[in-house]
């Protein structure tokens, strides 16, 4: 199954230049099994570069934007990383392959506990879901060598700068829904402030808060 998902990653890598990312992102894009974690109608686009509908009005990420959250992060094999914005659990099982720990919260319940089931039945035992809100973060297990975020915030939200490391990076889609969102690398400062840079435009879904 590896050799056949690898040769169907083959295009999309000529395509968007995922050639040019680290070994170990390459890796992890040609090892996981996206046609898992997409739901029954779509399995035949699986390993197209672009989004799909995972139902509740939200999508599961080109695979591209997926490998470039990951590589943005300079993941290392003992990093402990949070991924705000579960999803299908696509974004998870490729940080899953590059880190030692991933925790991953979804603020829709059903499709948390779905992705949570997928991870679980493919193998990946260092993958913790958690149903919550996701501008909150999660607390409890900072601080963290790297976030991701999957939904995009009208700005970066001060909790989840507040649980990095300093030195440590987010990767997170920022601005309004229907207006230009650009793809942020925020690194967190030894003062707690934080740098940010643009690095590509995007659309993605709206982050949205949990109720208070």
């Amino acid at each position: 199954m590896l050799a056949e998902v690898e040769a169907m990653y083959a295009d999309t890598q000529r395509e968007t230049g995922l050639r040019g990312m680290s070994p170990a992102v390459r890796a992890a894009m040609g090892k996981v099994e996206r046609h898992r974690l997409v739901p029954r109608e779509q399995q035949a686009a699986a390993y197209a570069n672009r989004p799909l509908p995972i139902g509740n009005d939200q999508t599961i990420s080109q695979p591209y934007i997926v490998a470039l959250s990951a590589d943005l992060l300079a993941p290392q094999a003992d990093h402990v990383v949070l991924e705000v914005g579960t999803g299908s659990g696509y974004q998870a099982a490729v940080l899953a392959e590059v880190v030692g720990r991933v925790y991953t919260i979804e603020l829709i319940e059903a499709l948390g506990r779905a992705a949570e089931s997928r991870l679980q039945e493919m193998g990946y035992r260092n993958v913790e879901v958690r149903i919550g809100d996701g501008y909150a973060g999660w607390p409890e297990k900072a601080p963290y060598d790297g976030i991701v975020v999957t939904a995009a915030a009208p700005k970066i939200p001060p909790a989840l700068v507040e649980q990095l490391k300093p030195g440590a990076r987010m990767v997170i889609p920022v601005g309004a829904d229907g207006f230009i969102q650009y793809l942020k690398l925020v690194t967190k400062r030894a003062d707690g402030g934080y740098d940010e840079g643009e690095v590509i435009p995007v659309r993605f879904v709206p982050l949205v808060p949990g109720k208070k």
